[in-house]
């Protein structure tokens, strides 16, 4: 059983890869961007419903530092980008104009200070590999969640906090609320609710010591956070926000959880282990005698597990990958997950893709293409024996 993939459109980029990291397609389908940043500026192009780029909707958003200094972001409407740096959020409208601008701890571990610019960091040897946070807008482009190495200017929020979590008005710059993530990260990504901008998650990678996963709610005057399972990397928010899909730390486990009510607290669970629902790759080697077994055989000579990719097609499907374990034998494979009955299908591709899968919502995803200079496009035929 298997699930054929047809070509919906070819994106091409709008910056080289020679110079720019790949691009992404972000926003809600009928509000979709196409984003790229270079060292030098971001670029935005809105695309229409076919992906593609509509007429004179380009913009370009002067950069603060260098890509590899931090994360950015872009408005749901394309009218702002933001940049989290090793030092400060910075909020750069198309015009090269600063909006705003708010100052941090150092992102890198060995140093204390708040500082004044990038150019004060900028040529240190021991500020070349710092740790990074992220930004997030509200799916309204209202507010900015910022997860920063804390403490702010006007001083600590508690002696011991080192990472925390920010909600700023996008149109000034001011901090509205702010709490303890109550993590020191290593990296992290923000996922906004698809219908209410009151609401964002946040996946925090921790390196080694695992991962963390945060509800925030914004309610106009409290920031009030939930904790959920540690050691969960978050992939994805299903369309009606309702329902997270998350990778294990160790990659073993795939899972999506329903949360509901004012606490986000999950309601319920599925989920699937890597050895025991993923088939052997076709081009693997069948498994040997142990030895000293009587025809018994080592199960743990093929290792699989989950690609930290990934996400919602609609409600309840769920498009991921096994890229990681897959290369070392062949093709990589890419599955289709109904959380409906918990089947799996594997999906079938005109041509062979060589990287994870990223899902768009409105039954679409996107790969690189073979020669890594668009993005291809993807939707389903259906079903077949």
């Amino acid at each position: 059983m298997f699930a054929r993939a047809r070509l919906r459109a070819v994106v091409p980029f709008p910056l080289p890869l020679a110079q720019a990291g790949p691009p992404e397609i972000t926003g809600q389908p009928g509000r979709r961007i196409l984003v790229q940043r270079s060292d030098e500026e971001a670029v935005a192009l809105a695309l229409d419903d076919a992906f593609v780029a509509r007429p004179g909707a380009g913009l370009r958003f002067p950069a603060p530092w260098p890509r590899h200094r931090g994360t950015w972001e872009v408005a749901p409407d394309a009218g702002l980008a933001v940049f989290a740096g090793v030092h400060a959020v910075c909020a750069v409208e198309p015009s090269g104009a600063v909006r705003w601008e708010v100052r941090h701890g150092c992102r890198y571990s060995g140093c204390r200070d708040i500082h004044e610019s990038y150019a004060e960091y900028a040529d240190r040897p021991d500020h070349r590999y710092p740790e990074s946070g992220s930004v997030g807008f509200s799916a309204d482009g209202r507010l900015v969640w910022a997860h920063i190495h804390g403490p702010l200017p006007e001083g600590e929020l508690f002696p011991d906090t080192a990472d925390e979590w920010l909600v700023i008005d996008a149109g000034t710059g001011r901090v509205l609320g702010r709490t303890d993530a109550r993590a020191g990260a290593a990296g992290s990504l923000h996922f906004p609710h698809p219908t209410d901008p009151r609401q964002m998650a946040l996946s925090i990678g921790e390196g080694q010591d695992g991962a963390s996963l945060r509800w925030g709610r914004w309610d106009g005057r409290a920031l009030t956070v939930d904790c959920l399972d540690d050691d969960l990397c978050l992939l994805g928010l299903s369309p009606s926000g309702d329902r997270l899909m998350t990778v294990s730390h160790d990659q073993d486990s795939l899972a999506v959880r329903t949360v509901r009510g004012s606490r986000g607290a999950a309601v319920d669970r599925l989920e699937w282990d890597a050895e025991a629902v993923i088939p052997r790759h076709p081009d693997a080697p069948a498994p040997a005698p142990a030895e000293g077994d009587d025809g018994g055989y080592d199960e743990d000579e093929v290792y699989v597990c989950w690609d930290w990719a990934g996400g919602f097609l609609d409600e309840k499907t769920l498009i991921v990958s096994t890229t990681e374990c897959d290369e070392e034998w062949g093709q990589e494979r890419h599955w289709l997950v109904d959380t409906g009955t918990g089947g799996f299908v594997r999906v079938d591709y005109p041509a062979p893709v060589s990287c994870e899968p990223t899902a768009l919502g409105g039954n679409a995803w996107s790969t690189l293409s073979p020669d890594r200079d668009a993005l291809h496009v993807w939707e389903l035929e259906g079903p077949e024996d």
